[in-house]
């Protein structure tokens, strides 16, 4: 209640042109969210960094969108076909629709903004990647566009709805520059940019004039706040609105609050502990799956993290297109590990290092009871942590890992693709240890057919095969966790937390 009062006092107080106090949401008509990073530029071709979505999707549009339940439906484009055997993608635009600063969004918008993706100015960031089957896009009239394919890519249409294929002004660009453009977005979405401080917050506020209806709220602020246990200070006091980074242990202190609820959702984030496959006892698939009969997943889950994850067989979670029910993971079995152990020759007392991230309190309390686990089946567990950059820049991707070690995996795609031909087809960046003909052959197979019956088969089969060949140690199924302040309402529940405010009321 008292939270409460002090919010009504500071509305008033601003209401009658006094100046806030600081760390105060600003007044009803303002949205403030935490985000635990700031993506530094804003420029849709420049990041991989999921803060980046979450507000670049209140700036710009896509020609495609996707909904809060992952269905694919028109944004820019109202309509598209497939053309000429899956080599022709043909768009019709959405008409009267304007970029913040006025210009036209057109066909030649659309052609600018994929030229200057694939083009050098992208080559210079991570995005161009995910595009490289569109060989060029053809203007053919100021409402419609084909894009032409080199190669088959069955996922580009969920592609179109990410965030390197936000449609960006011409005109806008080149007279202001790219410097000037990654701190001054604009684009076509919901708000408009205000201000921007490095480091500490963004400002947008309701574009007027959106094609889908004008926001219901007048600003929407991001302040950048990288601990979570700050961000759910400032959500206690009515600092922030929603807080995007909440820790476990805080839950129960959050659900206390009258003012505040959690939610906590099916997300894409899947944890593993992935193995070593080339040196050390872990180069023996027996030895690998005994390790996971030997770790009781089912209990790091209700324990650690109090019920807010599930059980998984493969590397994904159930929102992902390939992801098989039927499929069970390998139960926790330490009498049949303990056997297996013996069996494969593995000495009593050998030592297991385990790699993890060191500043991850959560998976720091996982990384030491899948330890203690592995010290009950005779092992020999050492916890080795790392700084992120150094773990996923250096240690991972050059095979310098123990013989386990810790990976988190998203799929921004909500796909398996995106996950099995990045961390197991040869020569890829997060694969430093398997070279699998067989496993090859199936992830290049699913990415040559536009059948997506064919490639849900094929992706079950690579998951199946993986889980035979135990190449990692399926974890969990991390929840989506996000709270907020019972006064924000018609915020669907969304599983990557890349909101878009523009139907959100306040109280």
């Amino acid at each position: 209640m008292a939270t409460r009062t002090l919010r009504h006092l500071t509305m008033a107080l601003a209401l009658g042109g006094a100046l806030l106090a600081p760390g105060l949401a600003q007044a009803a008509g303002t949205l403030t969210v935490a985000l635990a990073s700031d993506a530094e530029s804003w420029d849709p071709i420049d990041t991989f960094i999921l803060d980046w979505g979450r507000v670049g999707s209140n700036i710009y549009d896509g020609l495609i969108q996707r909904t809060p339940d992952l269905k694919l439906q028109p944004g820019l484009a109202l309509s598209w076909e497939m053309l000429d055997d899956n080599t022709r993608i043909r768009f019709k635009l959405r008409p009267n629709v304007t970029f913040h600063d006025g210009e036209p969004f057109n066909a030649d918008a659309v052609k600018y903004s994929f030229d200057r993706l694939l083009g050098e100015e992208g080559g210079k960031g991570p995005q161009q990647a995910n595009y490289t089957a569109i060989k060029s896009v053809e203007v053919i009239d100021d409402m419609t566009v084909d894009f032409h394919l080199g190669s088959p890519d069955p996922v580009l249409l969920t592609k179109l709805a990410g965030y390197g294929a936000m449609i960006v002004p011409p005109k806008y660009v080149e007279e202001h520059g790219e410097e000037y453009f990654n701190a001054h977005p604009c684009g076509t979405g919901p708000f408009k940019f205000v201000e921007y401080t490095p480091k500490v917050s963004l400002t947008l506020e309701a574009n007027p004039d959106y094609w889908d209806g004008a926001p219901k709220v007048d600003k929407l602020v991001y302040r950048f706040i990288a601990e979570a246990a700050t961000q759910v200070a400032e959500l206690q006091s009515g600092g922030i609105d929603i807080a995007t980074l909440v820790p476990i242990s805080l839950l129960d202190t959050i659900k206390a609050d009258s003012n505040l609820t959690v939610e906590s959702i099916t997300g894409p984030n899947a944890v593993a502990l992935r193995f070593n496959t080339k040196d050390g006892i872990t180069k023996d698939p027996k030895v690998r799956k005994a390790l996971i009969e030997a770790v009781d997943r089912e209990a790091i889950i209700e324990q650690i993290l109090q019920g807010n994850g599930k059980p998984i067989a493969s590397f994904q979670s159930s929102l992902s297109f390939g992801n098989d029910p039927d499929l069970k993971p390998i139960p926790y079995d330490p009498d049949a590990a303990q056997a297996a152990l013996t069996e494969a020759g593995v000495a009593p007392g050998s030592k297991v290092e385990l790699d993890f991230v060191g500043s991850d309190a959560t998976f720091r309390e996982v990384a030491q009871t899948v330890a203690a686990f592995l010290q009950g089946v005779g092992l020999d567990p050492q916890l080795k942590s790392y700084e992120t950059n150094v773990l996923f820049k250096d240690v991972i991707p050059n095979g310098k890992t123990g013989d386990l070690f810790q990976m988190t995996w998203g799929g921004w795609t909500f796909d398996y693709d995106n996950t099995a031909y990045l961390l197991y087809h040869s020569g890829q960046y997060w694969n430093p240890y398997d070279k699998d003909q067989t496993l090859d052959d199936m992830l290049e197979k699913q990415r040559n057919t536009y059948d997506q019956d064919a490639r849900q088969t094929i992706l079950r089969q690579i998951a199946d095969y993986v889980a035979d060949q135990a190449i990692e140690m399926p974890l969990y199924n991390l929840n989506t966790i996000y709270a907020m302040n019972k006064r924000v309402h018609d915020l669907p529940p969304t599983p990557d937390i890349r909101f878009r405010f523009n139907g959100v009321t306040l109280d």
